[in-house]
C-alpha cells in the first residue's frame, strides 16, 4: 500500500525515492509499500518495502531548518562510524545528498526489530525484573558509546573539538536568543534561571575533557528495545550527534531519568527502574570512566535541553509546529531549568 498524496504533503517523492533505490543497487525491485511511521518530532520515517526488504527512509521535515540537509548528511556520517562496533544502532543502508531526488538530503536504514520501553518492560512475565535489566542496559549502551574508538580524521568530520567545554554556554544561549526571531513567541522569560544557569557554568567549568561522540539527545525515547532480551537494540534520532565529552550523554539521560524524587507523576510501568545512583556506578563499571565534574555536566544537559524543547515552543507560537506540543515542552523546559538550578545550588 503507498499513500502517495500523505508522502508528497511530508516531502517523500516515492516514485523518484523508488528510482534512485534501483539506480544505486540497494534493490532490483520496485517499492511495493511505503507508510510513514510514528516516531520522532520533527523528521520523517518512511516504512518502505521493495524485494520483501524492510527499509526505515529518514528525511528532514517539509518546513525545513535552515541545516536540515547537513544534519541528514551527519547521521549518514555517523552510522557508518558505528558500522561494526558495540554501540547499538540500526544499519545504514544508503544515503543520497542530492537534493533534486526528493528536495532532501535522506538516508535508508535497516528496520530494527525493536519496541518503546513501555511496552518492553509491560509486556515482560515480571515487569519488575525486567524494568532492572532494561535500565541497567540503557547504562552498557551509554558506556559503549562512550568507549568508541573513532580515528582523530572521523571525529574531525563529525564536529569541532577545539574549545569544545568554552563553546557550550554561548552556543546555547545564542540558540535561545534566536527564537526572538519568531514572530509570535512569547520570550523566554518564564525559563527564569537562564542567566544564573549560564553564569554557574561559565563559573564551574571543568579544565579539560576527553573528546568522543556523543548522541546528544540520549534519552528513554531515543531508544529501542527487545523484548526478547530485554535490552537496548538500537539507539536512533542523532539529529544532534557530535563531537564532545561523552559524560554529556550520560548527564542527559539523568535530567530525564524517572526517579521519583524529581518526577512524582512517573509511569507506573517505569517505577522499578534502577535509582539515579545505581544507573551511574553501572555506567562507570561498564566504560571504566571517571565521572568527575558529573554534577557540572548534569547541570548543562538541562540548560541545553531546555534551550532545545523551548525551540518547538518558539515554532508553535510561530505557527510552524503544534501548539499542543510547544505548551507541553515548554513546560519540561522550565522544569529542567530548575533542575539545573537546583543542582548547582546543592
Amino acid at each position: 500500500m503507498i499513500d502517495e498524496r500523505d508522502l508528497v504533503a511530508h516531502g517523500v517523492d516515492i516514485r523518484r525515492i523508488g528510482e534512485w533505490i534501483q539506480r544505486v543497487g540497494v534493490s532490483r525491485e520496485p517499492i511495493t509499500s511505503a507508510q510513514r511511521m510514528s516516531g520522532g518530532s520533527q523528521n520523517v520515517l518512511v516504512l518502505i518495502t521493495s524485494d520483501d526488504r524492510k527499509i526505515v527512509l529518514r528525511r528532514p521535515p517539509v518546513h525545513k531548518r535552515a541545516k536540515s540537509d547537513d544534519t541528514m548528511r551527519r547521521e549518514a556520517e555517523v552510522l557508518r562510524a558505528l558500522a561494526g562496533t558495540a554501540v547499538p544502532h540500526a544499519p545504514l543502508i544508503a544515503a543520497c545528498s542530492d537534493l533534486e531526488v526528493t528536495g532532501a538530503a535522506f538516508y535508508l536504514m535497516d528496520l530494527v526489530a525493536g519496541t518503546d520501553i513501555d511496552t518492553a518492560i509491560d509486556s515482560a512475565p515480571d515487569p519488575c525484573a525486567a524494568a532492572r535489566a532494561v535500565g541497567f542496559s540503557i547504562a552498557d549502551a551509554a558506556a559503549a558509546l562512550a568507549g568508541l574508538e573513532l580515528t582523530p580524521t572521523t571525529l574531525d568530520r563529525l564536529g569541532r573539538r577545539d574549545l569544545w567545554l568554552e563553546r557550550q554556554v554561548g552556543r546555547w544561549r545564542k540558540q535561545l536568543d534566536s527564537y526572538e526571531e519568531l514572530s509570535g513567541y512569547v520570550g523566554s522569560a518564564e525559563l527564569g534561571s537562564v542567566d544564573e544557569v549560564a553564569d554557574w557554568l561559565e563559573r564551574h567549568r571543568p579544565d579539560d575533557f576527553s573528546p568522543g561522540l556523543i548522541h546528544g539527545d540520549f534519552h528513554l525515547g531515543n531508544l529501542m528495545y527487545s523484548t526478547e532480551r530485554l535490552e537496548v537494540c538500537a539507539i536512533v534520532d542523532w539529529e544532534l550527534a557530535t563531537v564532545g565529552d561523552p559524560l554529556l550523554d550520560l548527564a542527559h539521560m539523568l535530567a530525564t531519568w524517572p526517579d521519583g524524587r524529581r518526577a512524582p507523576a512517573v509511569r507506573a510501568v517505569l517505577a522499578d527502574l534502577p535509582s539515579d545512583e545505581e544507573f551511574v556506578a553501572r555506567y562507570v563499571e561498564r566504560s571504566g570512566t571517571e565521572v568527575r565534574h558529573l554534577d557540572w555536566y548534569r547541570v548543562l544537559a538541562c540548560y541545553r535541553l531546555g534551550i532545545i524543547l523551548e525551540g518547538t515552543k518558539a515554532r508553535a507560537d510561530h505557527g510552524k509546529a503544534a501548539v499542543d506540543v510547544g505548551d507541553r515542552l515548554h513546560e519540561v523546559a522550565v522544569k529542567l531549568f530548575d533542575q539545573a538550578r537546583d543542582i548547582a545550588q546543592a
